[in-house]
Formats: C-alpha cells, sequence, structure tokens
C-alpha cells in the first residue's frame, strides 16, 4: 500500500466496506483531498464533506478504528510528510478508479464463471418454474425489472416482485398456486429485511430459491438453495452494480439453453415487432 498514490491507498482502505451514504460522502472528500486527508482535523474534514463532527467519528470506528484521532495516526504512517503524490506512477481521479473497480468486479466475476455448473444448474431450475417469479425490492428492484423483461421473450410466464408491503407474500403465494417451482431474487446492498423475510416465506411454501447477491455472505444467503455472487462496486457515493447485471444476462442465456422453444420464441417476437414497427432501424 505504501507505494501507490495517496488516492489509490485511501481507496483502498476503503474499498469493499459497507458505509452509509453520509459516511461515503466523508470518504469521497478524503480521496478528493489525499494529500491533506492525513493532517485534517475532524472538524476540518466534517465542514469539508458538509457533515456532522459525530459523523466522522462513526466514519473511523467503521473502518475499524478506535477514533478518528487513531484513523489520522494511520493515514500519515502510511503516507509520511513529504511524500510525492503519485511520483512516477500513473494516478487516477475518483470516477476512474469507480470504473476500474468495476473492471475489477469484472474480472472476479469471469474466474468465478471458468465453472459454469451452479449457473447452468440455476437456467434448468427457472426454465422449470411456471411461473417464474422474479424478486428484486428497493435498489435491486431495476436487476429484476430487467431480468424479468428478456426473460418474457423466452418464458411463457414471469412474475416480476418489485414491490414489498403486505401483498408481497400473497403474490408469492399465488406464484405457487400456479405451479412455480423456483424463484430467482436479486438482493443487493443495503438488504431489505423484507426481501429476507420474504425468501423464509417462499422456502417455506416449497420454493426453491435462486439468489443473485453482492457477496456469499450476504444475509439473504441462509434462504437461498442456490446463491450465485456478483460484486458491486463501492467507490461512489452509490453502489453500482455492472457485474450483477452482467450475471443476470448469463442467467438468462443459460434459462435460454435449458428452454427448448427459447429461439422459436424469439424469432416469433422479432417477427411481431417487425410488423408492428416496433423499433425505428
Amino acid at each position: 500500500m505504501s507505494g501507490s498514490s495517496p488516492a489509490a491507498r485511501l481507496q483502498e482502505l476503503f474499498e469493499g466496506r459497507r458505509l452509509t451514504p453520509t459516511q461515503r460522502r466523508i470518504a469521497h472528500s478524503m480521496v478528493r483531498r489525499a494529500g491533506d486527508a492525513p493532517f485534517l482535523s475532524s472538524v476540518e474534514l466534517a465542514e469539508l464533506a458538509g457533515v456532522s463532527q459525530p459523523s466522522v467519528t462513526r466514519f473511523a470506528v467503521a473502518l475499524g478504528f478506535d477514533g478518528y484521532p487513531a484513523l489520522r495516526k494511520h493515514l500519515r504512517e502510511v503516507a509520511p510528510a513529504g511524500a510525492e503524490a503519485g511520483e512516477g506512477e500513473e494516478t487516477y481521479n475518483e470516477y476512474q478508479q469507480a470504473v476500474l473497480g468495476e473492471i475489477e468486479n469484472l474480472r472476479h466475476l469471469a474466474g468465478l464463471l471458468a465453472d459454469p455448473g451452479p449457473v447452468e444448474r440455476a437456467g434448468r431450475l427457472l426454465a422449470a418454474s411456471r411461473p417464474l417469479p422474479v424478486l428484486g425490492l428497493r435498489a435491486a428492484s431495476s436487476q429484476a425489472r430487467g431480468f424479468g423483461y428478456f426473460a418474457a421473450k423466452v418464458h411463457p410466464d414471469v412474475r416480476v416482485l418489485d414491490e414489498g408491503g403486505s401483498m408481497l407474500h400473497d403474490r408469492i403465494d399465488a406464484a405457487r398456486r400456479a405451479g412455480a417451482s423456483a424463484l430467482i431474487c436479486f438482493a443487493l446492498p443495503r438488504h431489505p429485511r423484507e426481501v429476507v423475510d420474504a425468501l423464509s416465506y417462499a422456502r417455506g411454501r416449497g420454493l426453491t430459491v435462486v439468489s443473485v447477491a453482492d457477496s456469499a455472505f450476504a444475509p439473504v444467503a441462509r434462504h437461498s438453495d442456490l446463491l450465485i455472487p456478483a460484486a458491486v462496486g463501492t467507490g461512489l457515493a452509490f453502489d453500482t452494480a455492472c457485474a450483477p447485471m452482467l450475471l443476470g444476462r448469463v442467467l438468462l442465456e443459460a434459462m435460454c439453453d435449458a428452454l427448448p422453444d427459447a429461439q422459436a420464441r424469439l424469432e416469433e417476437f422479432d417477427t411481431g415487432a417487425v410488423a408492428r414497427g416496433l423499433f425505428v432501424e
């Protein structure tokens, strides 16, 4: 860590930490002022980030330090005074670092997919479920809707569950009564309690749960029959989910491979789309 630029050292310190939006604002302020960060008081950092001084203390504790003085001492030790920031090497701003972090997440996913077994098993489970419930709440709702949109082109009955509340269990019941045998869940930080409760309920009703989550140790793990992890990026104020999105498309491909009429359905859709003038060429 000592051989990298101040900004990169800070990014490494924050990487993979589960920080609140306020704490991320502090982290981003430190990255932007990486050269000065080891010498800022907690009050100065709070003013720089536009947060309260106690928030800075909680931020330091979230990073594993006893308090902000311990964090500042650590930064001074790994970035001694007079060191040239980024001397002799290329440096990246916080936006570039976020992109590079996502590239690394995709590389990790590629390595995971060297064993196609879990994805192929998931594809068979999803293809066989009629209907197919697709669950994703809050941050993961867009993942569920995107998966559901494409899945509906090849699967005869896809039901996207992207709203919580008292009706969620009812919709799981309805899918089970209609013949559903499996459910796919997209679970991203911060993990809603409703998702964990819904998966527990779904398994209790006899559904096999396939989950895409940010970690094999995510809260949904204990309520999943098959969990395939895809890391989220944490370099910006809000998580980025390139790897989970790509994994969703990979699962769609595996599901298509397990559906004997998938290609015919796609061709039928394309023919209808042309007849309706659905898309602009």
